[in-house]
């Protein structure tokens, strides 16, 4: 079965843009390598963390999509974990959900 993973991952907040976007690259390469097609990034800014994680108050989000079969996730949060500029991750999955034509044309005859 497929599964649609989330991967959101927070950066440390002293990295500079540049550095930011290389992470960012790293990640998606990483997967990319390892077999996954389409990974949709979002970048979602510096935000203050609720607590306090390895002295640092703000965090860098970013959260990553992509459909895989799940062997490509330990490597990523291997990478993740051995690395200094994450400072979380956290990656949830979700079963791909196909809605058959008929099905949706029930609805809409409903409606």
């Amino acid at each position: 079965m497929r599964y649609i993973y989330e991967t959101m991952y927070i950066l440390r907040p002293d990295l500079g843009e540049e550095l930011t976007d290389g992470a960012i690259a790293k990640y998606q390469g990483l997967l990319q390598e390892n077999g996954v097609t389409s990974v949709e990034t979002q970048h979602r800014g510096k935000r203050r963390l609720a607590y306090e994680i390895g002295k640092h108050r703000d965090g860098i989000y970013i959260q990553m999509n992509y459909e895989c079969d799940g062997s490509q996730v330990a490597p990523l949060e291997r990478a993740m974990r051995l690395s200094e500029e994450v400072i979380r991750y956290l990656t949830i999955k979700q079963p791909v959900v196909e809605v058959e034509a008929e099905e949706e044309e029930e609805v809409e005859a409903t409606a």
